[in-house]
Order: C-alpha cells, then sequence, then structure tokens
C-alpha cells in the first residue's frame, strides 16, 4: 500500500491508515527528521478521540493519551541509546498495557518490538507532499 498526499490531507490520511492498520497495536514510523511524524500521530489521535494536545516525547521518551475507547502511548525513541535505556524507561510495559503504541525512531530499540509491529515509512517528497508506504 502507498500514499502520497499534501500535508494539508493528513486528517484524511490518519483515518485511512486506522482502517488498514488499526487492527495491529503497535506501530513503528520509520521517516527522516521533520517528515511529519508527530503531525500524523497527531491526527491519528484525534481520530481515536483523543482531546488533549499531541507532542512529541522527545524528553519525555513517552505521553499517554486517552481516547474515546483507547489508552494510546507516543514515543519517541529518538534520544534512547540502546534497548537497555528503553527498558528503564518503561518502554517494555507500555507496549504490553497500551490499546494503542506509536513510535517514533523505533530503530533505537527495534528488539523490543513485538513480532506483529505495523512498519509504516515516511519520505518527503518536497516541502509539502510526502509519500507513505508499507516496506
Amino acid at each position: 500500500m502507498e500514499w502520497v498526499y499534501h500535508i494539508s490531507e493528513i486528517e484524511k490520511i490518519a483515518s485511512e491508515l486506522l482502517t488498514a492498520f488499526g487492527h495491529k497495536r503497535v506501530w513503528a514510523l520509520d521517516a527522516p527528521m521533520g517528515a511529519g511524524k508527530t503531525t500524523l500521530i497527531s491526527a491519528i489521535c484525534k481520530n481515536l478521540g483523543v482531546k488533549d494536545q499531541v507532542s512529541s516525547p522527545t524528553f519525555a521518551i513517552m505521553n499517554e493519551y486517552h481516547g474515546t475507547h483507547h489508552v494510546i502511548y507516543h514515543m519517541d525513541w529518538y534520544r534512547l541509546k540502546d534497548e537497555a535505556e528503553a527498558q528503564r524507561a518503561g518502554v517494555e510495559m507500555a507496549l504490553e498495557e497500551a490499546d494503542f503504541c506509536i513510535i517514533e525512531w523505533p530503530e533505537k530499540a527495534s528488539l523490543l518490538l513485538p513480532s506483529d509491529t505495523q512498519y509504516i515509512k515516511i519520505d518527503v517528497m518536497d516541502g509539502h507532499y510526502r509519500k507513505i508506504y508499507i516496506p
């Protein structure tokens, strides 16, 4: 599957991703800095009924949100050194307990991801267009 979209269509793309992959509890986003990972996660959370403002948990490592029927963990592993640091931060517990977990920079602790993780790749095409695909 593949989507090419204008950044103004992010809520529609979030809805389509949830329709296609909402049955998967853990999503790992692979994208360069500035590709719009947090913006996409914010749109996904909005689709799941989150009313709070969604922001990048770069320094906290993870944020917890409550949607209509879901507990959602938004994780940003950019600052993690390795799996051991992720374990100390409580990542494994969150991965097990959350109804839905979305991870930025999953390669920093990839051994902790469950085998059924949904990988989603985002490429920047230009300042306004992105391509999302499933590797």
